[in-house]
């Protein structure tokens, strides 16, 4: 295929697909400019094997192989670095009522529970809230499909437990 070829299916395959990317980087990153810094190690992840791309495997599953892999990565570098915490101007203040419904207090303790999880399994329960079926987990993890089953089942009574506290 020509390099204009390439380039022009590598920016379709990336528009098409981004939401993968983004999911990926919402997941493992807490602040805007540290998605954006992973999304762009992604893109370029994806990028340098995009040429090697077999079609052997679905592209979604492919791009989220490379995706976590490369998410994996960048959360084992950063773990290493002291924890910085920086306030919002939201943190100033002392909000007159509480805003926040039953649900949406309900999806912050389930995301801040996922936020304690490992990086694997943040990966596998990410894959299955997206509705991946355990063969599609199993193919982006590279591990057995009998071996999602178990690690989901822990994964969620983990998650149990936690919210319960």
């Amino acid at each position: 295929m020509a390099k204009k070829q390439i380039d022009e299916s590598f920016i379709q395959l990336v528009t098409k697909h981004q939401g993968i990317i983004h999911k990926i980087c919402g997941i493992y990153c807490d602040t805007s400019t540290d998605r954006q810094d992973l999304f762009q190690e992604i893109l370029l992840q994806i990028w340098k094997s995009y040429p090697s791309f077999k079609g052997q495997s679905k592209i979604s599953t492919w791009m989220y192989r490379i995706g976590l892999n490369t998410a994996i990565s960048a959360f084992r570098k950063n773990s290493r670095k002291p924890k910085e915490q920086q306030l919002s101007l939201h943190e100033y203040q002392i909000a007159e009522a509480p805003l926040d419904t039953e649900m949406e207090e309900r999806l912050k303790m389930l995301h801040h529970s996922i936020n304690q999880l490992n990086k694997v399994e943040k990966a596998i329960i990410m894959l299955f809230l997206e509705e991946h079926s355990y063969a599609d987990i199993a193919n982006i993890m590279g591990i057995s499909e009998s071996n999602v089953g178990v690690k989901l089942h822990r994964i969620k009574s983990k998650l149990k437990k936690m919210m319960v506290k």
